[in-house]
């Protein structure tokens, strides 16, 4: 339990730096040429700064956090990629309408599973570990820890290089994947209920979470 209770806790504080690094929205220009990890110390840090600078999103001011993950961090993710690693073999099962609704979903879960972490930034800083990586590499891990109190969390992201510069598509907290974790229990949820089974399902979490927050 107290380890389940650590890679909950890091989870949400990863979860804080990566927020404000997606979306859907135009990237700068730069963002095409930047370097793996150089996109992640520069998006991380850019949302760990609004973050601090906002007394309202520390607060849990649901439309100023999306707004954030809008405007910071979509444009770095396969967001499409991210759920279909999610959703795993059932993906090419579920029609173009159903793939949008878990997409849909599935980011409005996160986001609001997570809201409540941009709460707790206070002091955190990001360490980077030095990149293991060729330069004709198309998928990379970027390593970082979290650093506050206490020990410090492990926090690593996978990219994949594309057209449009390079993409998050998973994130790991002390050793856990995300993708990895969801896919186990959306599998569960779909061999139980179906495709529109696990839609339901998220749709009825994300309106109680959104009740209770």
């Amino acid at each position: 339990m107290k380890r389940r209770h650590w890679i909950s806790r890091a989870a949400n504080l990863a979860a804080t730096a990566l927020l404000p690094t997606a979306g859907l929205w135009v990237l700068p220009a730069q963002a095409a040429d930047e370097a793996p990890d150089v996109l992640i110390k520069r998006v991380a840090t850019e949302v760990l700064d609004a973050v601090k600078a906002d007394a309202a999103i520390q607060a849990g001011d649901m439309a100023k956090v999306m707004a954030l993950v809008d405007g910071k961090i979509m444009p770095n993710v396969n967001f499409a990629r991210m759920t279909a690693s999610a959703v795993g073999r059932f993906w090419r099962q579920a029609s173009p309408e159903q793939q949008k609704q878990l997409q849909d979903e599935f980011k409005t879960l996160l986001v609001r599973t997570y809201s409540g972490a941009l709460g707790q930034v206070k002091d955190q800083t990001l360490s980077f570990r030095p990149m293991r990586a060729a330069p004709t590499d198309t998928e990379v891990v970027v390593r970082s820890d979290v650093r506050g109190r206490g020990d410090p969390i492990q926090l690593d992201y996978r990219l994949e290089k594309t057209e449009a510069g390079w993409k998050i598509y998973d994130l790991n907290v002390m050793g856990v994947w995300l993708v990895e974790t969801y896919r186990t229990q959306f599998a569960a949820e779909i061999n139980a209920k179906g495709i529109d089974g696990l839609i339901a399902t998220l749709s009825k979490r994300n309106k109680a979470n959104g009740k209770a927050g």
